[in-house]
């Protein structure tokens, strides 16, 4: 991707967007002595890293080649959410007769509108990751390709930038699979999809990840004929799979042709259009589709960076390697986010930077390995899941139990028609130490959080039962779950006793 694909079309909210991320008149400031720290890219991990580090009175010079926020920003959580809002009020236009609504006849979805209300709202959340205002917090802030020149300096446009400590922080990109006949064809990413003014009719997508599925169900309830092709069987093979068999009925339902397992894909020009064949649990398909979106596979950014001059390892697969404190082979260069971790996600990003400011400038050990990472699929339902997955805890030699609160039997759910999904939570076998926990639910992204949060700190499934929760919410759910561990903790041989108990009493 050229700097400024993900700024197409050339409106005024994309123009505005480029202001802020990548100012045409932008001129570099002047190195004056060492820095304390020198970060390279300026996506969620390096925004945070510099800013931190600033804002605790060190000298810090923060580079970016391209946009400013990174992925998140520009081609991935802000746009595609946008999207989805929109394509969420396409569908419950659609769903409005269940609730006694009657929704006149002719209702269309403007698609051209919708993206560019998600380019006009991306332009505004975009003057916090602006250059001039991480220069106002007292970063030097450089635009340019970026290469470790030295020992402690990196080139920058032809200057030279010292540091005591330097933090790689590039990301990653979109990567083409190894899909006999791609290098042929057009076709999308997510660097490139959210440019898109006109609604495809017909769009193939390729992965069923979290990105392939969050596109294909928005596509479909945008109006557009889907095929989501996966090689596996099923849809977002990292998770609990009765979460993704509840998300996979929903993409269906909302006219997602799924094809799984599919064997043998190729893709060929069919004029303006891209042929897709591949198998699929012994059918054969052949669609003619308007646009193909790829929505697997990610490269590190770590070439060009000159890496191996300065003793710092790296694989073009998994990126920078990094020991449990973000440290590089190089012992004064420091690695977050995408381009060293394999949980891709803006808040993991987030919270490895700090860790990192702890590392490189107070000499502290802070440890990835002690970061709770949670994350979510933003489909309707949402899908999201923190700690460990059964087999996970098997591998480990973690005996579980499981509890399970299905929607169907909270209220609120009832009442606003989401009876689908459940709040499931593993904890370590005759204990109510949590170890894991997967939602499925409208808003299992937001309530995924007090499940996290009990983790982190060792509040147990008894203690989250014996909290007040508002009646009627969802997330009553998650109390009913404590409730679920409690009724466990009631034996036949306790109850028993206590009948005895009560006996005596009468």
């Amino acid at each position: 991707m050229t700097h400024f694909e993900a700024l197409e079309p050339r409106d005024s909210h994309n123009m505005r967007l480029e202001a802020n991320v990548h100012p045409p008149d932008w001129t570099n400031p002047t190195p004056n002595g060492r820095y304390n720290l020198v970060v390279i890219g300026a996506g969620a991990a390096g925004l945070v890293t510099s800013a931190g580090a600033a804002g605790l009175g060190a000298k810090v010079a923060l580079v970016e080649r391209a946009l400013m926020g990174g992925d998140c920003l520009n081609v991935g959580c802000v746009p595609s959410k946008g999207v989805i809002s929109a394509a969420r009020i396409a569908a419950t236009i659609r769903d409005a007769e269940r609730f006694g609504i009657n929704v006149p006849e002719g209702v269309e979805v403007d698609f051209g509108k919708a993206m560019e209300r998600m380019r006009r709202l991306r332009a505004d959340i975009s003057p916090n990751d602006a250059a001039t205002r991480f220069r106002d917090l007292g970063v030097d802030v450089f635009l340019g390709d970026a290469k470790f020149s030295g020992r402690d300096t990196v080139e920058v446009g032809g200057q030279q930038l010292q540091f005591r400590k330097a933090v790689i922080a590039t990301g990653g990109r979109a990567q083409a699979p190894p899909i006999p006949g791609l290098d042929q064809v057009d076709y999308l990413t997510n660097e490139t999809v959210f440019s898109l003014t006109e609604l495809p009719q017909r769009i193939g997508i390729i992965g069923a990840g979290p990105i392939g599925c969050e596109m294909a169900q928005s596509f479909a309830r945008l109006g557009s004929e889907v095929f989501l092709v996966e090689a596996t069987h099923g849809i977002l093979p990292r998770e609990d799979q009765d979460a993704a068999a509840i998300v996979k009925a929903a993409l269906i339902r909302d006219g997602v042709t799924l094809l799984c397992c599919g064997r043998d894909t190729k893709l060929v020009p069919d004029g303006d259009n891209v042929r897709l064949t591949l198998n699929s649990h012994g059918v054969s398909y052949d669609e003619s589709v308007d646009r193909l979106l790829v929505a697997v596979g990610r490269a590190p950014n770590v070439e060009g960076l000159g890496l191996d001059d300065v003793g710092v390892e790296y694989d073009l697969l998994t990126g920078v390697k990094v020991n449990d404190r973000f440290q590089t082979t190089n012992s004064r260069i420091y690695a977050c986010g995408d381009v060293c971790s394999p949980f891709k996600f803006t808040h993991a990003a987030d919270f490895m930077a700090r860790r990192v400011i702890q590392n490189t400038l107070f000499f502290g050990r802070a440890k990835a390995s002690s970061l709770l990472i949670p994350w979510a699929t933003y489909t309707s339902p949402e899908l999201a899941h923190v700690g460990l997955l059964p087999e996970d805890a098997r591998r480990q030699g973690i005996a579980t139990d499981t509890y399970t609160q299905n929607f169907s039997d909270i209220d609120r759910a009832i009442l606003e028609g989401e009876t689908e999904g459940f709040v499931r939570v593993h904890t370590k076998k005759g204990t109510d130490q949590i170890v894991g926990a997967t939602i499925v639910a409208t808003n299992a992204g937001d309530m995924i959080g007090e499940l996290t949060l009990a983790m982190q700190h060792g509040i147990g499934l008894g203690k989250i039962a014996n909290t007040i929760h508002p009646y009627p919410t969802q997330g009553e759910a998650v109390r009913k779950v404590g409730d679920l561990y409690n009724r466990t903790r009631l034996t036949p041989s306790r109850k028993a006793l206590l009948t005895k108990i009560f006996s005596w009493m009468r």
